[in-house]
């Protein structure tokens, strides 16, 4: 899809209803099976927190990594399931977003009929590519293909403006490529992948009758103009640079800048109700390089290449046989999978993708209790005054620092649960035409929808995921951190559990969230989400040496023979697994001073509340996704997120009586001790 957006892993949804509450305080424990007590705590605490999940929980085929999260997912979609097919069934009887949900599900699991349209719901778009005759008409076409179909060449979005958080700006950002990052097509390593990816293009081709032979000469002009492009990207560490990727001017400086294209004439065509005088360009060489693979492509690869942008968006809403060719390669050679996942759950990930606030609507008002959001909010407020008692007892800030970031502290917006008021999706229209046109109208809708933010000051209760959504988030540019209602369950949230565990789970990923704020990227940001520098120059010096200590910590793990984690990519989210679980910890501590708890199932509230953090991160993985992930993602890798960061935590090496020469200890000097 041309959206672009957050992608959220789906989880199991909170059980509010009276009926079940006597089930509910018989879960509200940590589960001693997931234990491996075969292995030492001392010398693999992964292995031995989770092994014995990791046993009961082997790998499906439909999955590439199947943890916590996963578990969670696949519990919640039946729920959310259960919500869809009742509307699906009632269709006749619905009207407005009911309507659009039913709809929406009949038309995604009506396999009958996508097969019998094969690819006829792309012949309109493909007939546009081929009607071209030259760049005039091929930039009109671009233009509306990012409106609604795909991203040729570069990207736009329109987000809070870095440089003055309280405005809107529209954006620019590197695109184009089919492969999900620079390296694939540039190093030796990635060869046979970037070899498979060149045979599932021309299949893909073939697939939507072009003959082999032309199919394979379009399959090169293909490879040539995403390779080059690729070249021209920023690297993933490149991309994490706040600063690097902030360029704000007027129209007319980037028409100096990239003078290939007509950049009035591409704003009028994608915005014809707002004149954008503002922007930023986020990734300026990419831009330049960019400008100039577009003057210089001759007609018949821009017609390739527009063509296989239409192809390989319109994959997965055509027949099963493009549907399962497209898996073939993003699923099997990229991630190791060996079977797709079941067309129910496709179809239901679509409609909650689609109209995502229009089913998190209903599925707050059945599953999520009131009393859940208050416990939340209070635990919030106990993690949140528990960092500030740590800012200002660190020895590494000056006091000019600390009073500015207790100040970001306090103005941290905290979301629980769900959005006050919910997105009006009446203006999207869904019919019963072809599930691939239907797929092109909510893009363009989503696109509207973010354009008429132009002009406009940024919504602070504007919501970034959804509730049914098992994950959190920090946003920099409106200092924000959400805690959507899926996430409010076991393992992360006990709601009869003791506070050990309850500080272990949730209350980890709430200090993790704010940890954000102040990691290497968060804290270049103020309190009102500008990109502004308020730290005293020797304070940020301070800050690097002891981030540095995580980059050569995780710098040396291999993931697997000869592949070695990524320190550096993965820095922001180790400050803020590092800072989460040392604020939990401090805040635990006061939590047990005001109501103190012994020892459970042996063991103590401190080690409780160690076994409650790693159970979060216990899951199968396969190579193929070992790999990938540690090629693209800014997380480590959840053993790694136990293994690589407990050891710098003073109090876990305590808990467990963890000395020099244990597996898991780790040189004081060597610890990084930042927030």
């Amino acid at each position: 899809m041309k959206k672009l957006c957050l992608i959220p892993l789906a989880g199991l949804l909170v059980l509010g209803m009276s009926c079940q509450q006597k089930q509910v305080e018989t879960m509200q424990s940590l589960d001693l099976s997931n234990l491996d007590t075969t292995f030492n705590p001392k010398q693999n605490f992964y292995q031995y927190a989770c092994g014995g999940w990791i046993e009961q929980h082997p790998l499906k085929g439909e999955y590439s990594r199947y943890g916590t999260f996963d578990k969670l997912g696949e519990d919640n979609q039946e729920q959310i399931k259960g919500l869809i097919e009742n509307l699906a069934a009632n269709v006749k009887n619905a009207k407005g977003e009911a309507l659009q949900i039913g709809m929406l599900f009949n038309i995604a699991m009506d396999s009958a009929k996508r097969n019998a349209q094969g690819i006829e719901p792309i012949r309109e778009d493909l007939a546009a590519v081929a009607a071209l005759t030259n760049k005039d008409e091929a930039f009109e076409l671009m233009c509306r293909m990012h409106r609604n179909i795909a991203n040729p060449f570069f990207a736009f979005y329109v987000s809070s403006d870095p440089g003055n958080s309280k405005e809107n700006l529209f954006q620019f950002y590197q695109a184009g490529t089919g492969l999900p990052d620079r390296s694939y097509y540039l190093d030796e390593e990635h060869k046979a992948i970037f070899d498979a990816y060149q045979a599932h293009v021309q299949r893909m081709f073939e697939l939507c009758g072009f003959p082999q032979e032309e199919a394979a000469a379009k399959t090169q002009k293909v490879i040539a103009l995403e390779k080059a492009l690729a070249t021209a990207q920023y690297d993933r560490l490149a991309l994490r640079n706040p600063h690097l990727n902030y360029n704000k001017m007027s129209v007319d400086e980037l028409q100096q800048l990239v003078p290939q294209i007509n950049w009035k004439a591409y704003l009028k065509n994608i915005s014809p109700d707002f004149e954008i005088t503002e922007l930023s360009v986020s990734q300026t060489d990419f831009m330049k390089g960019m400008g100039k693979l577009y003057a210089d492509a001759d007609m018949e690869t821009i017609k390739a290449y527009f063509e296989w942008n239409i192809i390989n968006a319109a994959a997965t809403d055509l027949s099963d046989e493009l549907n399962e060719a497209n898996f073939d390669f993003y699923g099997k050679v990229m991630s190791g999978q060996t079977e797709m996942k079941p067309r129910w759950k496709r179809s239901v990930n679509a409609v909650n993708s689609m109209l995502s606030e229009a089913v998190g609507k209903i599925y707050v008002e059945k599953y999520f209790p009131a009393a859940a959001k208050q416990r939340i909010t209070k635990l919030v407020d106990n993690i949140r005054f528990a960092m500030g008692e740590r800012m200002a007892a660190n020895t590494w800030m000056s006091d000019e620092t600390k009073a500015k970031g207790q100040e970001k502290l306090d103005a941290i917006l905290v979301k629980v649960g769900y959005p006050d008021s919910w997105r009006d999706y009446s203006g999207l229209e869904i019919k019963d035409d072809s599930y691939w046109n239907n797929v092109k109208r909510q893009a363009e809708f989503e696109t509207n929808y973010s354009l008429n933010k132009l002009g406009k000051p940024v919504d602070r209760s504007e919501w970034m995921m959804s509730p049914q959504t098992v994950n959190a988030y920090y946003n920099p540019t409106t200092n924000e951190i959400c805690f959507p209602a899926a996430i409010l369950q076991p393992p992360f949230f006990y709601a009869t559990g003791d506070d050990a565990i309850n500080y272990g789970g949730i209350g980890v990923v709430i200090a993790h969230e704010l940890s954000h704020g102040f990691d290497d990227q968060g804290r270049l940001f103020d309190k009102d989400g500008n990109l502004s520098d308020w730290w005293q120059e020797q304070d940020a010096e301070n800050f690097k040496a002891r981030a540095q200590l995580i980059v050569d910590h995780f710098d040396k793990i291999e993931v697997l023979p000869g592949i070695m984690a990524n320190g550096s990519l993965t820095l922001g989210e180790n400050i803020a697994d590092n800072g989460g679980l040392n604020v939990a910890f401090a805040a635990l501590q006061k939590a047990l001073q005001e109501k103190p708890e012994g020892d459970i199932d042996g063991f103590t509230p401190a080690q409780r509340f160690f076994l409650s953090y790693a159970t979060l991160w216990a899951s199968n993985i396969r190579d193929e996704e070992i790999k990938r992930l540690t090629m693209l993602d800014v997380h480590a890798l959840g053993k790694w997120r136990v293994n690589g960061t407990l050891p710098h935590v003073d109090a876990f090496l305590e808990a467990f009586d963890i000395k020099e020469g244990d597996t898991m200890w780790l040189a004081p000097e060597k610890r990084a001790h930042i927030w």
